[in-house]
């Protein structure tokens, strides 16, 4: 433990942000997290060092936290980060978009607030890149054994990593033009920059792992053939198929999913091909339909295209400010979330009913038709319910909506449908462990669970690659890697 007395002596503190009006003109990265100097140095020395370090257990990856803390605060930054990568496969991403479980966790933040964990595994990665200890994981030796992945999502590309420095040859295939998955063409480069995706996948380039781009197995190249040429096929394509709104005027121009919106953009910021007709909100009044971090995100976005006005509806009632007695700590409570987009400006709203796109005779949006609703309390064993509130109906404007209510399964057609791949009832992947019912062919990440974070996919995909180790060589080290150090 650094500092007996840090959480005593110093309060939390983050990095300055530069101002939204001045943000919104790019797509960059605004946390002025270089000029925070020497004082991530003081907010490691805030950590408790706690007998039973409950941020442990709240980090999906089980991030040996209290020890790179203390590193942190001893300026001993290559040992930080040599503790922080056996347990993390991509700190450079959850540093950035993770939610931080771990930090409401944090016994500091039974009675004070917790410690900025997130902000200091950032600043960690950051260091190490810039030092030079962030090097290919390259294996010692080779077990000519071969591992197709398809999808480069977080799960696969975790999965690749360790498999590739168990001595496996992996291949990971990727349907679009780069590597990530979400993390390129889903997450805005104002939160992750394409930079920092590149400089990692460059890394594991450099260690072994092939990466095969503008490659659509299903479509372009039969999954069968994977099997065929590759010992294990492992399925890591994600949750793509989103949760629709079948209301009258779905069909209308101008009503589109999210991903769509925010993919786009991403090109767009990167001068990629739009890929597709051009959705821009310049001058319009956006709607965003769902009031999570995927709406969050077309509000971030739509403040930077210079959106007339931005308005997020929620079906769901506003969230508690504080921590609700039925999520006591440590559990990851739903309180109410003010991002950096809403920051930005956005009208939120909650209790709220969509019932009809509205058109002109163009056959293009101009408005929703909206009414607020009370929720009821529901009985033991059943469902809630919510009764319209009478005389609430009304229509705002709206020329461009935005539909960002989650993702229903992966896609059944294609890959799933060559392979003859189980799914269960919810339309995910049906995996005893990480197995699928065919022999040789595993899943992992939100293709197997459903819709989930960024680091429970690396966490996926990190205990899929022990699954197929085993299955390769009837027993695995990879375990022994990811906690050498706890032991030690």
């Amino acid at each position: 433990m650094g500092k007996p007395t840090g959480f005593l002596e110093h309060g939390r503190e983050l990095p300055q942000k530069r101002d939204p009006s001045v943000r919104i003109e790019d797509n960059k990265e605004f946390v002025l997290n270089e000029e925070f100097g020497d004082k991530i140095n003081t907010q490691a020395s805030r950590c408790m060092d706690c007998g039973v370090p409950f941020c442990h257990s709240g980090c999906p990856i089980g991030n040996i936290i209290p020890e790179f803390n203390d590193a942190v605060y001893r300026d001993s930054w290559e040992e930080a980060w040599n503790i922080l990568s056996s347990t993390n496969n991509f700190p450079e991403f959850t540093g950035r978009v993770c939610p931080s479980p771990c930090e409401t966790a944090c016994v500091l933040g039974i009675n004070q607030d917790p410690i900025t964990i997130c902000n200091i595994e950032k600043t960690i990665v950051e260091r190490a890149y810039k030092e030079g200890y962030a090097k290919p994981k390259k294996p010692r030796s080779r077990s000519g054994k071969s591992v197709a992945i398809i999808g480069s999502g977080p799960a696969g590309l975790s999965a690749a990593e360790q498999l590739n420095s168990a001595g496996h040859c992996v291949t990971v295939f990727e349907r679009d033009e780069k590597v990530g998955g979400l993390l390129r063409f889903g997450i805005p480069d104002f939160k992750l920059g394409m930079d920092i995706i590149d400089r990692k996948i460059n890394l594991m380039a450099e260690a072994g792992v092939k990466f095969e781009v503008n490659a659509h197995i299903g479509v372009d190249i039969n999954a069968q053939q994977l099997r065929q040429d590759f010992d294990v096929v492992l399925l890591t394509g994600g949750s793509t198929v989103p949760r629709d709104l079948p209301i009258p005027g779905r069909e209308l121009k101008g009503v589109h999913f999210a991903m769509e919106f925010l993919g786009q953009n991403n090109r767009r910021a990167n001068d990629m091909d739009l890929k597709g007709e051009e959705i821009h909100a310049a001058g319009k009044h956006v709607v965003v339909i769902g009031g999570g971090d995927t709406g969050s995100d077309c509000v971030g976005t739509s403040n930077r295209h210079k959106a007339a006005s931005i308005t997020q509806v929620e079906i769901m009632p506003i969230p508690p400010e504080k921590r609700p007695a039925n999520m006591p700590w440590p559990q990851y409570p739903m309180i109410m979330k003010t991002t950096t987009s809403h920051e930005e400006g956005c009208e939120r709203h909650w209790n709220i009913l969509t019932k009809e796109f509205i058109a002109n005779d163009k056959g293009e949006v101009t408005g929703l038709r909206i009414a607020d609703i009370v929720w009821q309390d529901a009985a033991p064993g059943e469902r809630p319910s919510f009764e319209e509130v009478a005389g609430s109906e009304r229509v705002i404007p709206c020329d461009l909506a935005f539909l960002a209510m989650g993702f229903l399964h992966p896609e059944p057609t294609g890959v799933l449908a060559q392979l003859d791949i189980k799914l269960d009832e919810r339309g995910n992947v049906a995996a005893e462990g990480f197995a699928t019912n065919q022999k040789g062919v595993f899943a992992a990440g939100d293709m197997r669970t459903g819709q989930s974070l960024v680091v429970r996919c690396i966490n996926e995909g990190r205990e899929c690659a022990i699954a197929i180790d085993k299955y390769l060589m009837q027993n695995s080290n990879l375990e022994a890697k990811a906690n050498s150090l706890m032991l030690s």
